[in-house]
């Protein structure tokens, strides 16, 4: 089964955080920075922004990390969830992440992260320049190895 994977390209991005916000209005219902699931991390001294997302490791640490058994891959999305049911809020899952793209919920006092919206991230949805998408990963890497067999100068 071909799996769709988030993507992004940083050089489109504006730093509008409209992916911030949709994420945490539909996810807590507020839009709030502190409740995204994609973070946007900007780079003042270069003018430009960076929207940064969870990778869904393939090996992820932060599900072995987990002793009360709250993180899974959802075999149908690919996406590696937390369950809100079993998690303690014991921040065992923040400190494995490599890649510290897992939150932790002021209000709720357990840890959060991206769960690609049941197979639709809002994020990707409402990126107005497109910087966020969401695509089977083999197209995307075709069009990429397309992409760099292009003789200098030709139209892409």
């Amino acid at each position: 089964m071909a799996l769709k994977t988030l993507m992004v390209q940083p050089s489109l991005c504006t730093g509008c955080r409209s992916c911030e916000m949709a994420c945490s209005l539909g996810h807590d219902g507020k839009c709030s920075p502190a409740l995204s699931r994609i973070r946007v991390i900007r780079f003042d001294s270069e003018g430009r922004n960076v929207p940064t997302v969870c990778a869904q490791c393939t090996r992820p640490e932060c599900l072995s990390a987990c002793t009360e058994g709250a993180i899974r891959r959802d075999v149908a999305t690919g996406a590696v969830l937390i369950d809100e049911a079993l998690c303690k809020g014991c921040r065992a899952c923040i400190s494995a992440c490599s890649h510290s793209q897992i939150g932790f919920h002021p209000e709720k006092g357990l840890a959060f992260k991206c769960d690609l919206c049941g197979g639709d991230p809002l994020c990707a949805r409402f990126c107005p320049t497109g910087a966020l998408s969401f695509v089977y990963l083999d197209q995307h890497l075709m069009a990429r190895r397309r992409a760099l067999l292009r003789a200098p100068g030709e139209a892409v």
